[in-house]
């Protein structure tokens, strides 16, 4: 299989991040010689078509589009949890006097459900995130050439990703906003960027991409002297113009210091970093439902907030360095991150 990273002009991936990127985004970094990455976790295979198409519309250069492969949870296992979890979530409502429905419509959408259609548009990379691509998934995928990318947090998980037949690993360091890719049993890996790529670049062959924490030179700089091939980026581009991100977001993503930021499962019932508030602080210690379900208790709670301005009730995932982003288009923000790797290299 051709190599991904000498068919692009520049190894600057785009975080493939939920709620906030979207196709312009993609099409923005791609066009402009990197990897955009397409946020498709958790989505329909109709939504999924409906993303890939508008992508496709704006531009025929490579982008990766990214799949969330955790296992789905046991709800009767958590039934106890949700039940409490809705009761909590309602009485916040009642208080903030936000009319709104708590009706709890489970869904889990299966990634295998999307490789037929990965294969179908013709997509050239495919990242994945939360654990590994099943055997089935990998032959069909790799048939057609399509490059794998894979998520650790880790050394362990790194060696597992690789044994997979992945093609390439992003190496994600505590710093990195938004959820954590780890799928490992055990306790939560905390390991800054440059440990980690130490540590993952010993450890396999395949090249290594890092995220977290990256926005300037020193930085960027740290990560290729670590050993990276590549570099992702996801807060950075959270205040481009073309973002999902609201202006009220970018506003406190601004504002934010690398002291703004915590660990928490309170939204999604994964690990994620985000800005801390209220709902975080009130839930802390709760016995909180596994991803998805929480993710799915809260939705109705994060778009009233969002409807209210009100932001201490909805995720607001960012990494530790987020109150360094930009605003500007994508593009914009892409030349100058092209410009920050030149100037590295040369």
């Amino acid at each position: 299989m051709p190599s991904l990273l000498p068919r692009l002009w520049y190894p600057i991936f785009l975080s493939p991040m939920l709620g906030v990127v979207t196709p312009k985004m993609v099409a923005g970094v791609s066009e402009g010689g990197g990897l955009g990455g397409l946020p498709l976790g958790s989505l329909s295979r109709e939504k999924a078509h409906q993303l890939i198409t508008e992508t496709k519309k704006l531009t025929n250069k490579i982008f990766a589009v990214n799949l969330f492969t955790n296992a789905e949870p046991d709800l009767d296992k958590n039934q106890e949890a949700i039940d409490k979890m809705r009761i909590f979530i309602s009485e916040i409502l009642v208080q903030k006097k936000w009319a709104g429905n708590l009706d709890f419509e489970y869904h889990f959408y299966s990634y295998p459900d999307l490789i037929d259609l990965i294969i179908e548009e013709g997509v050239q990379a495919v990242s994945f995130t939360f654990g590994m691509l099943n055997e089935a998934s990998v032959r069909k995928l790799k048939a057609h050439n399509i490059s794998l990318i894979g998520t650790a947090t880790c050394a362990e998980e790194a060696r597992l990703i690789e044994s997979s037949g992945a093609d390439m690993i992003v190496a994600q360091g505590i710093e990195a906003g938004g959820h954590r890719a780890t799928f490992v049993d055990g306790e939560l890996p905390q390991i800054k960027l440059i440990p980690l790529l130490n540590e993952i670049t010993k450890t396999v062959k395949i090249p290594v991409v890092a995220a977290g924490g990256i926005y300037d030179e020193s930085t960027m700089n740290a990560a290729f002297q670590a050993g990276a091939k590549g570099v992702q980026i996801g807060s950075y581009f959270i205040p481009a113009k073309e973002s999902l991100a609201s202006d009220t977001y970018r506003k406190i993503l601004k504002g934010s210091t690398e002291n703004s930021t915590t660990l928490t499962k309170s939204f999604s019932g994964r690990w994620a970093r985000g800005i801390k508030n209220e709902f975080i602080k009130m839930t802390e210690g709760m016995d909180v439902p596994d991803y998805p379900i929480q993710n799915i208790l809260t939705r109705e709670m994060r778009n009233l907030a969002k409807s209210h301005n009100d932001y201490e009730y909805t995720s607001l995932w960012a990494g530790q360095n987020a109150g360094f982003a930009k605003t500007g288009t994508t593009s914009q923000i892409m030349d100058e991150l092209i410009h920050i790797y030149k100037t590295i290299k040369h």
